[in-house]
């Protein structure tokens, strides 16, 4: 099994929270500060250096004023849509 760090899910969902970040108009140093955290820390998950945990996401998400569940169910839904079923082998 490939590490989640380097895994195109991963870097998927890293690039829905970017997304988000950028649509809310909120820069790395902003959210940082929201977070109690260094500007590192954001740049670092961004840029796929460092792995966040549910809690994590949870907070980030909450600080860019978003729903967790519904931006994690949009990541799901992403994933089975019909453009990444037709990735996969037919028998």
């Amino acid at each position: 099994m490939q590490k989640t760090l380097k895994s195109a899910d991963y870097a998927r969902l890293i690039d829905l929270l970017v997304a988000v970040r950028k649509t809310a108009d909120v820069r790395q140093h902003a959210l940082a500060k929201k977070l109690g955290k260094p500007q590192s820390f954001v740049a670092k998950y961004e840029n796929g250096e460092r792995r966040l945990d549910i809690i994590e996401f949870t907070a980030i998400a909450r600080a860019l004023g978003a729903d967790p569940v519904k931006l994690f169910k949009d990541y799901l839904a992403a994933k089975s849509s019909p453009k990444s079923a037709s990735k996969r082998p037919t028998k």
